[in-house]
């Protein structure tokens, strides 16, 4: 039997209509799901959220504790197979389990570089030795882990890092000599990933122990994420034994680009977490602040932000799961055609790089307005210290940063798409060449159709009509050049960014109506018809942007004709579906999706 993962190619929504009972949404998560959610959401409340300010102050061996806490429940060990003393369990329940976790501020930080860019760059290219040995003891949090990636000159460059690796005389160790900086969990590690240029220009990955040879430098003093232990990594004459080459010499930029694809979408999870708790703090803060004798939930202006607030939330939540499950279906598709466990993850979340990309990029701006919003709603009291926007606030900032920052992903977006539409794996030009057509044709009038999100459907197709439009017209202008052309390129990745938000929400939101019927689910079906609404005028006016950038005269106008009639749609009162979102957070007193 052919599976979806077969069928469903990384990319392949700008292509395709996609059915909505082929995805997965958050209200399918199992039992056993849900309870490893529980037992995270108390964790974080017991042992993180009564800490913050002792985790900011960096209290002594506080987060070395935590992270061995969080060990003893196996929250460091979800991703890990069983025969290294992890849980193995899939994808999306590693996403669920950071999702939970991201709300936990500076100790989040620390257990996703632990989790992640610390650990799995074992699971997916170290030997067995190296597995065997280091795994079992990560996966406890008996040893901890960093990444050092980052340097003085090399930050989204990364292949122009300057560390050096010389093999010794024997053949028996390599020897680095390097700078790395903004390392997270450097003070208290045990273990680094670290790259390093063999014979000066083999990007080559390294496990090296903490010992002779490695130093650190101060604690970094930071704007947010306090609590986070950020060090410069410096390597004197470090000795690294050659059986801790990670993968192969000169193929370090494997390791480090395709862990990052999966970086990006746990970074979205971490967000959206994070998001979830601010609503939150928002809503019951707004139900009980009180002026001109009633609270401000009661007013307008409040209900706006808390229902925007919550929009993104849900919009971004709905995305993420469904990357999640095409990179899980993916997984089982290739361990099927032979690939082990570790092969057939790091190939799924390659394959859905693009949607990693901008995910990352969408959940790290949705916090951002989040939780300026968050400080709004509290008013002068979100400005003090004293009150949790403050924390909340500061350390959203680094997540536009972390894990290739929002520019490179947006042109990465990009840059992936072309490619793959190059190589032939997308069939886009085909796709452009029918838009082309259908601007220069009459035209169709047929009967309105009137079932539910008929309407909507129409609207994700004429973004994606919208999106081939441009695309094409600087494909063909630019050509090879387009690449340097990177404003042209940031406007096609926004307009790329919304339909796939905009798309994800409403298949959701249609799923949940066959699931529970249109009346149970009426708020979440008027909080996919405002994304899409607001997303519709951003297409209109990105679009305007690269054809007038692109073009002039009698293409000019035919190009701003097409965007006109692919982003028009119906009148829609948002302020009023607004309120019905704002009423039933209000109602609920905290974020309830």
């Amino acid at each position: 039997m052919e599976t979806t993962a077969s069928k469903i190619k990384g990319g392949s929504f700008l292509l395709t209509e996609t059915d909505s009972s082929l995805i997965f949404i958050p209200e399918e998560f199992n039992e056993e799901q849900r309870m490893m959610r529980d037992m995270a959401r108390d964790f974080l409340t017991q042992h993180v959220l009564n800490k913050l300010d002792a985790i900011d102050n960096q209290e002594e061996g506080l987060m070395e504790k935590l992270l061995d806490q969080a060990g003893e429940l196996g929250l460091l060990a979800t991703s890990i197979p069983e025969k290294y003393n992890g849980f193995g369990k899939d994808f999306n329940t590693s996403l669920l389990i950071t999702e939970v976790v991201g709300a936990g501020h500076s100790f989040a930080v620390a257990l996703a570089a632990h989790t992640g860019i610390g650990t799995l760059p074992i699971l997916y290219f170290g030997t067995e030795e190296q597995k065997q040995k280091y795994l079992p003891k990560l996966a406890t949090g008996e040893l901890k882990a960093s990444y050092c990636l980052t340097e003085p000159g090399s930050g989204s460059d990364a292949l122009a890092a300057k560390t050096k690796a010389v093999l010794s005389a024997d053949g028996k160790h390599y020897i680095l000599n390097g700078q790395k900086m903004w390392i997270t969990n450097a003070g208290f590690a045990d273990i680094f990933i670290v790259f390093a240029q063999v014979d000066g220009d083999k990007f080559t990955g390294f496990i090296v122990e903490k010992g002779e040879g490695l130093t650190l430098g101060n604690e970094e003093h930071k704007m947010g994420i306090k609590g986070s232990s950020t060090r410069q990594v410096f390597l004197n004459e470090c000795k690294v034994p050659v059986e801790n080459v990670l993968g192969q010499i000169g193929k370090g930029h494997l390791i480090a680009f395709n862990i990052l694809n999966i970086g990006r979408i746990k970074l979205a999870a971490a967000a959206l977490g994070a998001a979830k708790r601010t609503v939150s703090l928002s809503v019951q803060y707004a139900k009980e602040r009180h002026q001109f004798k009633q609270p401000i939930a009661n007013f307008g202006a409040i209900q706006h932000k808390l229902a925007e607030q919550s929009i993104l939330c849900y919009v971004c939540e709905s995305a993420l799961y469904r990357a999640g499950a095409n990179i899980q279906e993916a997984e089982e598709h290739f361990k099927a055609s032979g690939k082990s466990y570790e092969e057939a993850l790091m190939m799924a979340a390659s394959e859905f790089a693009i949607e990693c990309a901008m995910l990352k990029v969408a959940g790290s701006e949705m916090l951002d307005y989040v939780v300026d919003e968050g400080v709004q709603i509290f008013g002068g009291y979100g400005f003090s210290a004293d009150y949790p926007m403050d924390r909340a606030y500061r350390d959203s900032r680094i997540n536009r940063i972390f894990e290739g920052t929002n520019e490179i992903n947006r042109l990465l977006t990009m840059d992936m798409l072309l490619k793959r539409a190059m190589k032939g794996e997308l069939d886009v030009m085909s796709a452009v060449m029918a838009v082309q057509k259908e601007l220069t044709g009459i035209p169709e009038f047929g009967e309105e159709n009137t079932a539910l999100f008929s309407a909507e459907k129409k609207y994700i197709a004429n973004m994606k009509k919208v999106l081939l439009l441009t695309a094409g017209a600087a494909a063909q202008k630019y050509m090879e050049k387009l690449a340097h052309e990177q404003e042209i390129l940031m406007y096609l990745a926004d307009i790329c960014i919304w339909i796939y938000m905009a798309e994800s929400a409403l298949l959701r939101t249609e799923k949940l109506v066959s699931m529970k019927g249109e009346k149970e689910v009426s708020v979440y079906i008027d909080m996919a018809r405002v994304y899409l609404n607001d997303a519709m005028e951003k297409v209109n006016i990105a679009a305007k942007n690269i054809v007038n950038a692109i073009s002039e005269g009698d293409m000019q106008r035919m190009m701003l004709m097409g965007v006109k009639r692919f982003t028009k749609t119906s009148p829609f009162n948002t302020k009023d579906a607004r309120r019905r979102i704002a009423a039933f957070v209000i109602d609920a007193g905290h974020y309830p999706f």
